[in-house]
């Protein structure tokens, strides 16, 4: 038994791992084709638009071009969202009418992000992946099938000496050794490549979706971290175009790794006469801690310096006058230091710059001796052009914050103004109507008590529908005076104590004074104890629900019987819910429904919702209508 079940365990893990794989591949695969067109197709459109801005046309068509680079990014966004992974919601500025209403798209950034990303980044990259994902997949399919396809190649019939071997009666034997090592040192390598595809191709899939994240997201933004149900922070946040800092960041930090790369490996590598290897893996560590320090600001110096001085001493033998920070080596060393005093405070960069300034002092007392003409002409520019870009880069990132922190405070007093005419709005709304509504409930109430007393003449029968008009205008005015304190926003809580589960029986007792014919299946002993210790909002939720669907049905369908049924049913994870229903039949065809403005229906719909409960309501097939709620208890 237990081998059959983890047999049939294995089988969904396996399904698991080739789904996987193949939307890894997938995912790779078709970037390369979506990389290439927009690649050729936005870098022709570029280079069309800078040409023609001398005679006007590349002002209409520059817009043209970054509205197809952000068309492109959303696909760039659609496949990793397919892949399965997500990115923060991105939002553009909106568009005007006509061609001129197009012209403001050349002033915003997030355009030209995505222009860069689409046309520079995209395409090496993928170009790369599906290079990689490829090779690595005919490689190990051609090592595992060696002995076959080896066959049809002169000189390496590695099939047919291995029959010679093994039926030298049939086939002449010969000299099959060296062809027996290749066929197994091709199948071993055929292994190794395919045991490694998946880990690859999730590693070049997880990177391409890691990058379009990091570069295509919007913007993280403070307003969004305000409180729930806080409407004028999320009107604040959807107005704001999205504009991530940090994609530009990462975006700069990358292709100025890759152009340092490019050009500073093959220049040290010729002019100092070094062996192109070394030079590589010196320019890829030191280039690499652009972008190390962009996250790892420690590390990266650390890796930055560490490089710097490998360059010092593998140069310093080459009798070259620029010594001992080539040309490549201090603009690599400068952009370090740029990122390091841009992303952090100031002690980060003035560290890396005091580590850089230590550093060429001990590569000149080193080689005293033999130190090279220009050598300290060399120390001299670079210690000062570096100090001169921490200084810049520290000063810029104090500048952006304060001008980040400047907006913060503006947008805060415009949400603060913002409030202010809300709650100046919402006093004369309560003003409103407490002159209004709560003064003709005052008067109702009042000329019902006294009805009695102003016509000595009235039956006990039509007394006590007065009493039951008064009662119901008493409740009526203080639950409006509850409204009006919520409105006012009031500090002191209200005192008058809100309607819950345990008055319901109350409202139907209510109701049918007015002479309607209500079949009532309230809650049962074991149902009390449940709902004994309901949440305050529930108990409000469910009066409110029973209240709306008895006044609906009193409005459409007067004279007609309604049920109302309460009913305590346990669910998942033991909990338990309450189950209100309240129907009521046809009206009668001589009957005039009263008309209401519908948003009671919207009101228990709302109630129900912010509670966690469902509310669903609407006619009957026997042409009566029906309310159904549950509230969670």
């Amino acid at each position: 038994m237990h081998s059959t079940a983890t047999h049939h365990a294995a089988q969904p893990s396996g399904r698991h791992f080739f789904r996987q794989l193949g939307r890894n591949f997938l995912y790779v695969l078709t970037g390369m084709p979506i990389a290439l067109f927009s690649f050729s197709l936005l870098l022709s459109l570029t280079v069309a638009s800078l040409a023609t801005m001398v005679i006007w046309v590349g002002i209409l068509l520059l817009p043209l071009t970054l509205l197809i680079a952000s068309a492109f990014a959303a696909l760039s966004r659609a496949r990793l969202k397919w892949w399965g992974g997500t990115t923060e919601l991105v939002s553009y500025r909106p568009l005007g009418p006509g061609v001129l209403g197009k012209l403001p798209v050349i002033t915003e950034p997030r355009r030209w992000l995505d222009l860069f990303f689409e046309t520079l980044i995209t395409f090496p990259l993928r170009v790369t992946n599906v290079v990689l994902a490829v090779t690595w997949t005919i490689a190990g399919l051609g090592g595992m099938t060696y002995f076959f396809w080896s066959v049809f190649i002169p000189g390496e019939r590695a099939f047919i000496q291995l029959l010679q071997t093994l039926v030298p009666a049939i086939v002449p034997p010969g000299n099959t050794a060296q062809y027996v090592v290749d066929a197994a040192v091709a199948v071993a390598l055929g292994v190794f490549f395919l045991v490694t595809l998946s880990p690859l191709v999730n590693g070049l899939a997880s990177f391409d979706a890691w990058l379009t994240r990091a570069l295509l997201g919007g913007r993280h933004n403070p307003a969004a971290t305000g409180a729930p149900g806080d409407d004028t922070v999320a009107v604040e946040a959807e107005g704001q175009e999205s504009f991530s800092a940090t994609a530009w960041s990462w975006t700069g930090a990358i292709f100025a790794s890759v152009v340092l790369l490019a050009v500073g490996w093959p220049v040290v590598a010729v002019i100092y006469s070094i062996n192109a290897a070394v030079v590589m893996g010196l320019a890829i560590m030191h280039c690499g801690a652009i972008v190390m320090t962009l996250r790892w600001t420690w590390p990266g110096l650390i890796v930055a310096t560490v490089a710097s001085g490998a360059f010092m001493l593998v140069t310093a033998s080459a009798g070259v006058a620029v010594w001992p920070w080539p040309v490549t080596v201090f603009l690599t060393q400068c952009a370090v230091l740029i990122v390091a005093g841009m992303v952090r405070p100031w002690y980060y960069a003035v560290s890396g710059w005091s580590a850089s300034v230590i550093l060429t002092i001990v590569g000149l007392l080193t080689v005293a001796p033999q130190l090279p003409a220009g050598a300290m002409a060399n120390s001299i520019v670079f210690v000062s052009v570096s100090a001169g870009v921490v200084v810049a880069a520290t000063l810029s990132r104090m500048w952006i914050r304060n001008a980040g922190r400047l907006k913060a405070a503006e947008r805060t007093s415009a949400m603060q103004d913002r409030r202010s005419k809300e709650l100046t709005e919402r006093n004369r709304i309560a003003r409103e109507l407490h002159d209004v509504v709560a003064h003709s409930m005052s008067v109702i109430s009042v000329q019902a008590a006294t009805a009695q007393y102003r016509n000595p003449g009235i039956d006990e029968r039509s007394q006590r529908e007065f009493d039951e008009i008064a009662s119901s205008s008493r409740q009526a005015l203080a639950e409006m005076r509850m409204l009006l304190s919520i409105l006012r926003n009031e500090d002191d809580p209200p005192t008058v104590p809100t309607p819950g589960l345990a008055d319901i029986d109350a409202l139907i007792d209510a109701t049918r004074v007015s002479g309607t014919a209500i079949h009532y299946r309230g809650l049962g002993a074991a149902d009390e104890a449940v709902v004994g210790h309901v949440a305050p909002a529930t108990g409000l939720a469910a009066y409110r629900t029973v209240q709306e669907a008895l006044s609906n049905a009193l409005r459409h369908a007067p004279g007609t019987q309604v049920d109302v049924a309460l009913e305590v049913a346990a669910g998942r994870d033991d909990t338990h819910w309450i189950h209100i229903a309240v129907t009521n039949g046809p009206p009668p065809q001589d009957i005039v429904e009263t008309p209401g403005s519908g948003l009671g229906l919207a009101g228990i719909r709302e109630r129900t919702a912010a509670v966690g409960g469902t509310c669903e309501a609407g006619p009957t097939p026997a042409g009566g209508f029906a309310v159904y709620a549950n509230l969670p208890l």
